[in-house]
């Protein structure tokens, strides 16, 4: 039995037959990442209103691709997005910066990837050198330095994972066990980050905050 925690989408990657009815012998939690992609962009549009251009950074080699999962929202709040990619074996953050500045972005998003992840804390010091808002999904991000984060709560994932191991350890079949969407998300604010860049976080977005780094 495998019970998985934060994959993205279980059905697409054929791990699974459905999320109700998984069919073999994996089971557990999705994240709805991709889902919540436009939540983002409204969140960083409503704390600094008048952004009209932003940068997706990602390291997986196709940030178009990436960039892909925001542009629904983007047309809707006429927003362009410009990709920003950092992949290969020594990810050159400056020159990704530097480009998406030269491109008009004044925000960045930073998309949740293998190489992004290993790169926190450099990628929240040149959006911070270069004054752009920045916005994850993880909240790892914002207490490595980054501005804001919305997205699932990890630990409570792996938390709940324990659920399963119990269940199974009991006797149930993962076919059996529904795979869980999260039903609960938080929102990351570091104020410390934010007087840096010199900004200020509006009161109504600074109140549904889940948790405020000061």
């Amino acid at each position: 039995p495998i019970v998985i925690i934060t994959q993205e989408d279980p059905v697409a990657a054929k791990l699974v037959e459905n999320l109700a009815r998984p069919g073999g012998n994996i089971t557990g939690l999705t994240r709805l990442t991709s889902e919540l992609s436009g939540k983002r962009l409204e969140l960083l549009r409503e704390a600094f209103v008048g952004i009209m251009r932003v940068g997706i950074l990602t390291g997986s080699g196709e940030p178009q691709a990436n960039a892909g999962d925001y542009e629904a929202a983007a047309r809707a709040f006429n927003v362009t997005i410009l990709p920003m990619n950092i992949s290969g074996p020594k990810p050159d953050l400056e020159s990704a910066f530097q480009a998406a500045v030269r491109g008009g972005a004044k925000a960045v998003i930073v998309n949740r990837d293998a190489v992004t992840a290993s790169y926190l804390k450099q990628v929240a010091e040149q959006a911070i050198k270069h004054r752009l808002p920045s916005m994850n999904e993880d909240r790892a991000y914002v207490e490595a330095g980054g501005l804001m984060s919305y997205g699932t709560n990890d630990a409570a994932q792996f938390r709940r994972a324990a659920y399963y191991v119990n269940r199974i350890l009991k006797g149930a079949k993962p076919a059996d066990l529904p795979v869980e969407q999260p039903t609960k998300f938080e929102l990351v604010i570091n104020l410390k980050t934010a007087k840096q860049i010199g900004l200020t976080i509006p009161p109504n977005v600074l109140a549904r905050a889940d948790k405020v780094i000061r």
